[in-house]
């Protein structure tokens, strides 16, 4: 048993109450987590494609035969409102069936044409270091791991410390699948343990989905180490609706973007732009739908708003809005934070919202809504990438080729049109400028991690 007095604090963001606490790792305990990592890398990349996407198939049979305790943790651990914790075990095992059934075709070794025997692979690394956040406990940490144990690593994984416990449970599941013991891990620890681990020989990467400055740390060390790594740092996605969109259908799509997970989304809809002509119309229906969202208990069927994750992060939201009204911004719904047990903080909508206010230029991790005003539709591209963030963005119209030649023009990672950003296996995920950089899920999200390995066999003269 750990000697350590540090520990990770679950608390109820619903209620205030402390749920658990988790010892966490030392220095002088970091060897053996890595060195059982090690161990069940090198039995699991021996492992063939075929045989690890077995795995992956037990582990969604599992993820769904435990769905309602999964969604419980992330109820009482982070605030998630029940029907959309379950939904995502459900996406986290839809997403393992996928990779089960394509996963072999990932990792195809693939002849090149030279005139000799030549071929290139994806071979296996290491350990990966994954440090995630708390607002998908399940999906997130799925999404990533999927695609590194697809490629025969390990995956080591550092969760927020709001969430321990879900990230156990996970660690039990997978060594139930079959996964070897060990490679995949839970590091419970601080940062200069998490620094540690970084720097240790038999951690040939790392992952990290969080805050800039976070990102920009780890990446910069992992830099001097030279660790691979990947990057996804949130974003401030625009939501665009031109004049001939379908209103009906981007108001309900802009609620959903804006306010699910109570707003702790990355390809949230967190700047909603609208031509100047639809403007008023679009506000009108948006503000008496949001208006009517539930907020309330997590464990009711019918909320739709939970509480926000943390104390800290519910104080940040207030002062974002405060700080946007200040700078001229309308306020049309909510703004203040919930008075009474818990972190709640109402559906809020801001208007007026132009560059240079904060919930224009900064990430609002919450259920706020700013609205934009452009004057037409090469306006709304200019103000959607006038941003230091470049995750995802999404276009409203019915004029679909119009819509095309716009994605040219967004310097974002993921471009949706008629349709809200999602994280869907068949697709990578990932941003450009301060949202970070290479990707998850698909192809692309199995081959980071991996040796791409080119071989050239010529046959020697007789």
């Amino acid at each position: 048993m750990s000697t350590t007095t540090a520990m990770a604090v679950s608390v109820n963001p619903a209620t205030d109450a402390v749920i658990a606490e988790y010892p966490f790792v030392d220095r002088s305990e970091l060897e053996a987590v890595v060195g059982g990592a090690a161990d069940g890398f090198w039995t699991w990349s021996a492992v063939p494609p075929a045989d690890r996407c077995v795995v992956l198939a037990r582990m969604a049979d599992l993820l769904r035969r435990d769905r309602d305790r999964l969604a419980g943790l992330l109820v009482t651990e982070m605030g998630k409102p029940i029907t959309q914790a379950r939904a995502e075990v459900e996406k986290a095992a839809k997403g393992l069936d996928w990779y089960a059934a394509h996963g072999v075709a990932m990792l195809v070794q693939t002849p090149v044409e030279t005139g000799a025997r030549t071929y290139v692979r994806h071979l296996p690394l290491g350990i990966v270091l994954a440090v995630e956040p708390w607002n998908f406990p399940v999906w997130q940490v799925m999404r990533g791991a999927a695609g590194i144990l697809l490629g025969g690593n390990a995956y080591l994984l550092k969760p927020a410390p709001n969430v321990v416990g879900s990230a156990l449970a996970l660690e039990d599941l997978w060594h139930e699948a079959g996964l070897p013991e060990g490679t995949f891990s839970v590091l419970n620890a601080e940062p200069d343990v998490v620094s540690a681990a970084i720097a240790h020989p038999s951690v040939v990467g790392v992952t990290v989905t969080g805050g800039v400055k976070a990102g920009s740390a780890i990446a910069a060390q992992a830099g001097r180490e030279l660790k691979r790594t990947v990057l996804e740092l949130g974003g401030a996605d625009a939501f665009i609706v031109l004049a001939d969109a379908d209103l009906d259908a981007a108001v309900a799509a802009a609620i959903i973007g804006r306010f699910q997970n109570t707003g702790q989304i990355c390809i949230a809809a967190k700047r909603i732009i609208l031509e100047r002509s639809i403007a008023e119309e679009f506000t009108a229906r948006f503000v008496t739908q949001a208006a009517a969202l539930i907020v309330g208990d997590p464990l009711d069927e019918e909320t739709y708003i939970g509480p926000i994750a943390r104390a800290d992060l519910r104080e940040e939201i207030a002062r974002q809005v405060h700080q946007t009204v200040s700078e001229g911004g309308r306020l049309l719904l909510g703004g203040e934070a919930i008075k009474g047990p818990g972190n709640y903080f109402p559906p809020t909508v801001i208007d007026g919202v132009r560059p240079g206010m904060t919930a224009f230029d900064e990430e609002i991790f919450g259920p706020v809504a700013a609205l934009i005003t452009a004057d037409d539709a090469d306006d709304a591209v200019a103000l959607a990438n006038r941003s230091p963030f470049g995750l995802s963005a999404s276009v409203w119209t019915r004029d679909t080729d119009r819509a095309a030649r716009i994605a040219d023009d967004l310097q974002v990672g993921g471009v949706f049109v008629n349709k809200l950003p999602v994280s869907d296996p068949r697709i990578p995920i990932g941003g450009v400028k301060n949202s970070g950089y290479g990707r998850e899920l698909s192809h692309h999200g199995v081959h980071e991690f991996t040796n791409v390995q080119a071989v050239w066999i010529e046959t020697p003269e007789q």
